[in-house]
């Protein structure tokens, strides 16, 4: 039996974690049942999200190489966070007999990037209008602080400065473009855009450019809501900026008339919010991290009675409510739901309730596992086959939009990103890096040495420091530019 404490950090210090109390009741409750102590993995993480995707016990299947239907292993996973909460002898005992029918699925097993929590996320931005009408509180006050860290006027004086420094040196040699590019994915309220264009502006009067009078700012977005907020929060600046709505993992989609001439691209908490799968490498094989949706027996029968519905109906409207969203889901299905703010009511229960059951299949080859369209599972194996066991994040969609966006890039230009960047593999093997949920959303932390290796392949440097405008918060800044 292999056991694996990953929050280290929270094993000393001043208010240490007892060990005795997370992990010897786990112990017995193996020990007492019919399992093969020799097949079992105990993981203990600390799962720092509030609200998450995992109940304080998990059960996780290892499937075998030779039969893939089969699980030659078992993974116990425990959210030491939580575990004192609970009697977690019997929890376990619980989860070890537990049998499918105890629980509604709302999908089969599939890769992460293909589970319907996406579905959910993509819902809120495309409706957010209507949670927050529901929660009376804009998405910005559910982040810590109730802001983005992201956004500071001294940092983007320091960016600003860096365009002028790269446009004074190509006006130099008359190489300028008459039109100069920035794009901004994920706009959020505007904030950003405005204090960006309000400095430029200034900094410009000084500078005697005339940079802000060529200058085109793409706002661009998944949410035509958040795009018409951040519009009228930038409307002095109406005649330098475009809207664009878009699906950030395929900027290029919407953009591609900009190839080659965007000075800087700029993105703030998005790829932490974009659909990844998770692989792993146990005792030396490498395995993909399957999921399924489901909700749990006694949520389920909570959330169905709340509509005068049965538990069993439940994956059907909750996939009509993913299909045709609130408005037209009160609409389809009138028996169960009186108007748009009961099929809203219906969407933050259910999303409340929603957790992933994981299990461990083998890959094939990582060759044969493509990440993106255009980058395969190999990029993968230096990273996975680094040393001790691993479980990490692929980001896929993060990924996609990633290399999307250097094809965007300006010879002088680069992509700037403040996001949750995991910059070291060990962080990994040392804490919790989601899925967790924020609001109505998702959140996954970005897996920094994959994108800085795909990037040196695209021939970018990639490089990663901390926000270093504003103290505390995990917010790490990403740039990238075109290999000197």
């Amino acid at each position: 039996m292999i056991i694996d404490i990953r929050p280290h950090a929270r094993l000393t210090g001043k208010d240490p974690v007892d060990l005795s109390t997370a992990v010897t009741p786990v112990v017995e409750a193996l020990s007492a049942s019919a399992s093969d102590l020799g097949r079992a993995r105990l993981v203990c993480d600390w799962v720092q999200y509030r609200d998450n995707f995992r109940d304080v016990v998990d059960l996780r299947p290892i499937l075998s190489c030779a039969e893939p239907t089969v699980a030659d292993a078992f993974e116990v996973a425990v959210d030491m966070r939580r575990s004192g909460r609970v009697e977690l002898r019997e929890l376990t005992s619980r989860r070890l007999r537990e049998q499918p029918d105890d629980r509604v699925f709302l999908g089969p097993w599939g890769p992460g990037r293909d589970s319907c929590i996406w579905d959910f996320n993509a819902l809120y931005w495309s409706a957010l209008h209507l949670w927050e009408k529901a929660t009376g509180q804009g998405y910005e006050q559910a982040l810590p602080g109730g802001r983005s860290d992201a956004r500071n006027h001294e940092a983007v004086r320091e960016l600003i400065g860096d365009l002028f420094t790269a446009w004074d040196q190509l006006a130099a040699s008359r190489a300028l473009p008459e039109e100069l590019y920035v794009v901004e994915l994920g706009v959020g309220n505007g904030n950003q855009a405005r204090v960006f264009l309000d400095e430029l502006r200034d900094l410009d009067r000084t500078h005697g450019g005339r940079y802000y009078e060529r200058l085109h700012y793409l706002m661009c977005d998944y949410s035509q809501h958040v795009l018409d907020l951040a519009r009228e929060n930038v409307a002095e600046h109406a005649d330098r900026v475009s809207s664009v709505r878009l699906d950030a993992t395929r900027p290029a989609d919407s953009l591609g008339f900009l190839r080659f001439q965007v000075f800087l691209v700029y993105i703030s908490n998005v790829y932490d919010n974009l659909p990844t799968d998770e692989v792993a490498q146990i005792a030396g094989r490498s395995y993909a991290v399957q999921t399924r949706a489901y909700l749990p027996a006694a949520q389920a029968a909570e959330v169905a009675g709340s509509i005068s519905a049965e538990p069993h109906e439940l994956p059907d409207l909750v996939h009509r409510l993913l299909r045709l969203g609130p408005a037209l889901l009160a609409d389809a299905a009138p028996t169960h739901f009186t108007d748009v703010d009961a099929a809203v009511e219906f969407w933050r229960r259910t999303w409340s309730a929603v957790r992933l059951q994981e299990r461990y299949a083998p890959l094939g080859g990582l060759d044969l596992y493509p990440l993106t369209p255009s980058v395969s599972g190999e990029v993968l194996r230096p990273l996975l086959e680094s040393g001790a066991d691993l479980r990490m994040h692929v980001n896929n969609g993060a990924l996609a939009g990633f290399v999307d966006s250097l094809t965007l890039l300006h010879p002088f230009g680069k992509l700037v990103c403040h996001d949750l960047f995991v910059t070291d593999l060990s962080d990994y093997r040392t804490g919790f890096r989601g899925p967790g949920k924020y609001d109505g959303s998702v959140v996954n932390w970005v897996n920094g040495p994959l994108l800085a290796q795909v990037g040196r392949r695209k021939g970018f440097d990639v490089r990663y420091a901390p926000f270093r405008h504003h103290g505390g918060g995990h917010i790490v800044t990403m740039t990238a530019q075109v290999r000197e």
